[in-house]
């Protein structure tokens, strides 16, 4: 005589697997867990410019699936400028230049010409990004 699964066990087991489903798809719909795997990714582009005179241009890329908004650079050995509030969609490039509305200004600090510098790029969400550039003459 063969026996099977009590009907009692049966009914616990689809009650459980309706339930996980149901919240699944409720999580889904809400966007729970569409948020969890998005990120940020900026790449600092090899067009980004420095000048002797102060003046640049940095042109950043966004590799990830999530926007990044870019609230600082930071020319490590020269100074900062703060302030920004420059968007940089997924899959876009975005680039900032001194002397913008992006509120960029020149630098006070003079960049020697051949010298190489490192670029931190700071993220609304905490990211820092970095690249380097050369500084030309103009």
């Amino acid at each position: 005589m063969r026996r099977g699964i009590s009907p009692v066990i049966a009914t616990v087991i689809i009650v459980a697997v309706a339930i996980a489903i149901s919240i699944a798809v409720a999580g889904w719909l809400m966007g729970l867990w569409g948020t969890f795997g998005t990120t940020e990714q900026l790449q600092v582009l090899p067009n980004s410019t420095l000048t002797t005179d102060g003046n640049y241009k940095i042109c950043v890329k966004n590799t990830g699936s999530k926007s990044a908004t870019v609230t600082e650079i930071e020319f490590v050995g020269l100074e900062s400028v703060t302030g920004l509030n420059v968007q940089v969609d997924p899959g876009k490039v975005a680039c900032i230049e001194s002397g913008t509305t992006a509120g960029a200004t020149t630098l006070t600090n003079t960049p020697t010409a051949g010298a190489q510098y490192a670029i931190k790029v700071y993220t609304d969400t905490g990211g820092v990004y970095q690249g380097y550039v050369v500084a030309q003459t103009p």
